[in-house]
């Protein structure tokens, strides 16, 4: 019997490519977004596990709204982390398997070198205290949870998303015409979403358990990304650097962020690709997934 596994989140950049390489893997794939499953819902979630009876539960459902949260925190908290307490209680009653996506912003950003997961934590808003809470609500109901942090995900499903991701902003902004002003001073390791469920899958496969970085690689500032994107993109708008004091937002947010790969990489997994390559595949799958899309 294949194994099965359910993905929460799958409308989303993340859990569509989870849904996809589970299934190309060889899983019993059910995937659920928020119309289909209110993870918030205790009930509803104990119930879906119980009827699927699956081995594997992946969580990519997120409130990633950053600046919002700072209006309204129980909104974030709910989302990032009492629904990740539901999960959790109901993994723990069927023995499933817990595989829960956290991020990058559980760190203040005051390291000058990619964190690792020994680093301590030290959120800087309500987005980062909730999903913190997440992660520690997964490993305090379960003992054998797997949480990876990641950093700056886009995919080609953000191509389908209201939010969209940043290269889709990019291009947005370049077809107005108008100058785009990007960040210098704030550094990530920005993560393709397709290579950041292989990997993660890879880890469940290896039987590990505990918190794992998975992010791009590549340490770079949001500017240089933006500019690496309009080289890939073959486009040259009127890109400009900016910085935090010119460019104030609700929430806080590290300004070094960047995530160390070496755990999953001693763990024996391959390297995450390097970004331009990383970004040459998204936009040969852009182009797939435009082309197939009717007019």
């Amino acid at each position: 019997m294949n194994r099965k596994a359910l993905v929460f989140g799958a409308a989303g950049q993340l859990g569509v490519e989870l849904v996809r390489e589970l299934r190309v893997r060889g899983y019993s794939v059910t995937g659920w977004d928020r119309t289909q499953v209110d993870i918030t819902d205790a009930a509803a979630v104990e119930q879906a596990l119980a009827q699927y009876e699956a081995e594997l539960v992946f969580n990519s459902a997120a409130y990633n709204q950053v600046d919002v949260a700072e209006k309204e925190p129980q909104a974030a908290f709910l989302v990032n982390a009492l629904a990740v307490r539901n999960l959790a209680l109901a993994c723990r009653q069927v023995d499933a398997r817990l595989v829960h996506f956290s991020t990058d912003y559980v760190f203040d950003g005051s390291a000058s070198r990619p964190y690792t997961e020994e680093d301590p934590t030290h959120p800087l808003g309500a987005y980062a205290v909730s999903k913190l809470a997440g992660e520690l609500y997964a490993q305090a109901y379960l003992d054998r949870a797997l949480v990876v942090r990641t950093s700056g995900v886009y995919g080609p499903g953000g191509l389908a998303t209201a939010r969209g991701n940043f290269v889709e902003l990019m291009l947005r902004l370049a077809a107005s015409r108008n100058p785009i002003r990007v960040v210098e001073d704030h550094l990530a390791s920005p993560t393709f979403a397709p290579f950041l469920a292989a990997r993660t899958i890879d880890l469940v496969e290896l039987d590990l358990s505990g918190v794992f970085h998975i992010g791009g690689g590549t340490p770079i500032s949001w500017f240089a990304f933006a500019r690496t994107i309009f080289e890939v993109a073959g486009l040259e708008p009127a890109l400009q650097a900016t910085n935090e004091r010119e460019y104030r937002t609700a929430a806080r947010r590290p300004r070094y962020s960047a995530l160390s790969n070496g755990k999953m990489e001693r763990a024996g997994l391959t390297p995450m690709p390097q970004l331009r390559q990383a970004l040459e595949a998204y936009f040969e799958e852009r182009r797939r997934t435009v082309t197939a899309t009717p007019a």
